[in-house]
């Protein structure tokens, strides 16, 4: 079990200390502060960040970290995994092995796997996977093209081949995405050590592939490749170094997130991700549920607002409903760090710095532009970073995912609206 947390504040004592000063008595200007120790842990010079965001960052770990000498609870770092941590998507990576090496066991039925998939979809994958496989039997995906691409497509698109719907019905957008759940619910049947090691061989495939090449999966061509940035790796051993209790939080599969978290330094109690729920030793496609929110087959996911929730639940033992609900400076993290608009909620949750790794999402970059507190850092990715977004962000008209998924406005917390953004940190 992660060590609960507990509040100490200094209210009291510095309330002691004002009062203790004669009303005539002029309070002494603060010292300049001083600045922090050679010997206090520093981010590499030799890597490159983008402008002055290696001082921001830096400062903000002088400021919070070890060296701080602000005694307290260890402040928390909290980053996405994929796109913001490594280049590429471990999903992504772990499926298409998967379907290479014939891995994916067949269901009972197409809609039993989620229960938002669709009738279109459930025909396309019976016709394409066919049944004269046994339930419960790999599916002969590395030479049946049409199946592999079907399972592909609806993970990449959530449509079929044939271009009809593949999830269907209500959920809330702010907390769960039907194709992200069903990554994980494809590997139902299998031992989550099991899990784990197909995630271990498709780690050792895209590590070894050359940066920028591609690879086909059914007649889908994709990324080859993953590499871990280096940037980051140095961003989190400095953290670490400074005192700072640093968590992975991905949309990603738990499981699969646990084969490749190490490659930063950070353990399975340090690593959460979709929790899958098993029966028997075996995966199933049930998914943990968080707060409120029961055990169910998806319905909240590490995933937008479901980020703070985990977060909140995991990492700060704030139970029930209140797990959703952004919490006083003393419960939140210091550092959050993402890509897209999955990270959104819990990104601008941080006090101390929101690193935006710009991949022209949004609801994130119109939060990291906006710069409401004067702690974003915005950085092109490391590798193959994106263009210039041409035409900017519409902010004030869709810069924000309503929970029935239709945009809308992006507001701050005071309820004015945050104007267009233009794309100004791009490769």
């Amino acid at each position: 079990m992660r060590a609960k947390r507990t509040l100490v504040s200094g209210l009291l004592a510095a309330a002691a200390l004002t009062a203790s000063v004669p009303a005539a008595t002029a309070v002494p200007t603060p010292a300049t502060p001083v600045a922090p120790r050679a010997d206090c842990p520093q981010l590499s010079e030799s890597l490159q960040w983008y402008g002055h965001n290696r001082a921001k960052l830096q400062k903000m770990i002088d400021e919070r970290g070890s060296c701080s000498g602000n005694g307290g609870p260890r402040p928390v770092a909290v980053f996405d995994w994929d796109n913001t941590v490594i280049k590429n998507d471990i999903s992504d990576a772990t499926l298409a092995w998967a379907l290479k090496h014939d891995r994916i066991l067949r269901p009972k039925s197409w809609k039993a796997t989620s229960p938002w998939i669709t009738d279109a979809a459930d025909r396309a994958l019976t016709k394409a996977c066919g049944t004269s496989v046994p339930v419960g039997k790999p599916l002969p995906t590395s030479k049946n093209v049409a199946c592999t691409d079907e399972i592909f497509e609806l993970r990449e698109t959530a449509k079929t081949m044939g271009g009809e719907n593949a999830f269907a019905g209500e959920w809330n957008h702010r907390r769960t995405v039907p194709q992200y759940a069903w990554v994980p619910q494809l590997f139902a049947g299998h031992r989550p050590a099991t899990l784990r090691a197909f995630a271990a061989k498709a780690r050792a495939e895209a590590l070894a592939a050359p940066v920028g090449s591609t690879r086909t999966v059914g007649t889908h061509k994709v990324a080859g490749y993953i590499r871990y940035y280096d940037q980051q790796r140095d961003l989190i051993r400095t953290l670490k170094k400074a005192g700072f209790d640093v968590y992975i939080v991905s949309a990603s599969s738990e499981t699969i997130a646990e084969a490749w978290s190490d490659g930063v330094g950070l353990d399975r109690e340090h690593t959460i991700g979709i929790r899958s729920i098993s029966r028997h030793g075996r995966l199933t496609t049930g998914i943990r549920g968080c707060g409120d929110v029961k055990d169910g087959h998806g319905e909240v996911l590490p995933y937008m607002d479901g980020k703070r929730c985990w977060i909140n639940q995991e990492i700060f033992k704030i139970k029930g409903a209140e797990a959703w609900r952004q919490q006083d400076p003393a419960h939140r993290i210091a550092l959050g760090a993402g890509d897209a608009d999955t990270d959104v909620t819990f990104v601008n949750d941080a006090t101390g710095a929101h690193l935006a790794m710009n991949r022209n999402k949004t609801e994130l970059m119109c939060r990291a532009y906006d710069n409401a507190d004067g702690r974003w850092v915005i950085n092109p990715m490391f590798i193959e970073p994106l263009p210039r977004k041409s035409g900017g962000y519409p902010c004030a008209t869709e810069g924000y995912t309503n929970t029935d998924g239709i945009p809308g406005p992006l507001r701050r917390p005071d309820g004015t609206v945050v104007p267009d953004q233009r794309d100004r940190v791009h490769g």
